[in-house]
Parts: structure tokens; C-alpha cells; sequence
């Protein structure tokens, strides 16, 4: 198992306008680079990077937003010109990606320790961003969806150098594995499987919530 990433890029972004032919929206989606050789990173977040919708985007267990940037090979096959930072990333990763990241994996980043809270959920503002309508059934049907940290222990962050895992549960589920699940057409859910899966204590509640909504939808007589 491979226990380091290697950042490809740090991105911070404040609310504006984030839209064009698909739908105009108002947006922190876009990012830009820091090009600082370090960062501040606090309890919510980058110094520097803001919500437009702290209630859906933000918040403790959204302070960081990773990306695996080897995934943009598989935009360019889909015939989509994303890049690094087109998804509203707060860091660009090379290395473990959804399949062998998992739910409360703890990983150190210069003086801070993050954990891996939930993945990220394919909103409409990553259409509006993007211009592509199908960017959201790519990524659910790719399970290329990237994944959220909560910030531990708050410090000054590199914009180069790595990750490294310092904590790790194997019986908790990867980041693919739960995204791919949560998101399974309803006649291929598996109710008991995500009810273990959403039983992982690190799991964001945002997440857990969502989840036991579907399947009461699902299960309703």
C-alpha cells in the first residue's frame, strides 16, 4: 500500500460568478494557484478560499477538497477539457486515488493532520462550471469523484512536497466503494452493505444523512 501523496497543486478561490451557456450560478468552484511555497490551513479550510454556500459546500468536514489529478486522462478520453483545478479542487494529488483511499484515513500535511470525511457529491454548480451536462453521470459512473478533509490539528500547510498516512482502517470503506454505492441505480442498492459502510465514525453526517434518506425512500412500503 502506497502511504504518500504527492501535491500536484494547491488551489484557493472566493465566491463569483461561475457559468455559461449550461447555467449561470454564483460560486467558489473556480480556483486559482498558490504559488506561495506555504499556506495556512485552519479548522475550515485554506487561508484565502470561501464558499458562496458554506451550508452545502463548507464547514468542518468540507475544509479541503482533493483531487486525484491522474483522473483529468479520463475527462480528456470523455472528450472534456478539464484540468487541474476545473473541479473546484483545493489540492491537486498524485498517488493513491478513490480505490485505495478510505474513510478516516489520517494523513499529515506539514504541521497539519487531515482525515478523509466523505466523498464529494456532483453538484449542479460543477455543470454550470464546466459547461458539460454529463459531468455528473461521468463522475458517478466513473467513481472518480475525489474526497473531502476534516483539518485535526491546524498548521501551516506545503504547496509541494507530500502527504503522508499515518493512520488507516482497512475495514472501512474506500472512497469508490462508498460514492459508487451510495449512488447505485435503485434496483442495484444494496441496503445493508451501505448501512455498514455509512456506519464508519469518521464519515461526514452530511453524507450519513443523505444516504439513510435514500434508503428510506427506497425501502418505503
Amino acid at each position: 500500500m502506497v502511504d504518500t501523496l504527492a501535491v500536484r497543486g494547491v488551489y484557493v478561490g472566493t465566491p463569483q460568478v461561475a457559468g455559461n451557456d449550461v447555467r449561470e450560478v454564483w460560486s467558489a468552484i473556480r480556483k486559482a494557484p498558490v504559488t506561495e511555497p506555504e499556506i495556512a490551513l485552519g479548522e475550515t479550510g485554506l487561508a484565502g478560499d470561501r464558499q458562496a454556500d458554506p451550508v452545502a459546500h463548507g464547514g468542518p468536514d468540507k475544509a479541503v477538497y482533493v483531487y486525484p489529478s491522474a483522473n483529468y486522462a479520463f475527462w480528456r478520453a470523455v472528450g472534456s477539457d478539464l484540468e487541474p483545478a476545473r473541479v473546484g479542487e483545493n489540492l491537486a494529488v498524485a498517488g493513491p486515488d478513490e480505490r485505495e483511499v478510505r474513510i478516516g484515513d489520517v494523513w499529515s500535511w506539514g504541521e497539519a493532520l487531515v482525515q478523509v470525511s466523505q466523498p464529494r457529491t456532483p453538484c449542479y454548480k460543477l455543470a454550470a462550471h464546466t459547461g458539460r451536462t454529463d459531468v455528473a453521470a461521468h463522475m458517478i459512473g466513473s467513481g472518480r469523484c475525489g474526497w473531502y478533509l476534516r483539518v485535526l490539528r491546524a498548521g501551516r500547510v506545503p504547496t509541494g512536497g507530500e502527504l503522508r498516512r499515518v493512520e488507516t482502517d482497512p475495514a472501512a470503506p474506500t472512497v469508490h466503494a462508498l460514492f459508487t454505492g451510495s449512488y447505485a441505480p435503485r434496483d442495484r442498492v444494496d441496503p445493508a452493505g451501505l448501512r455498514r459502510m455509512i456506519g464508519t465514525p469518521a464519515l461526514g453526517e452530511q453524507w450519513r444523512q443523505g444516504v439513510l434518506a435514500r434508503l428510506a425512500r427506497i425501502e418505503a412500503p
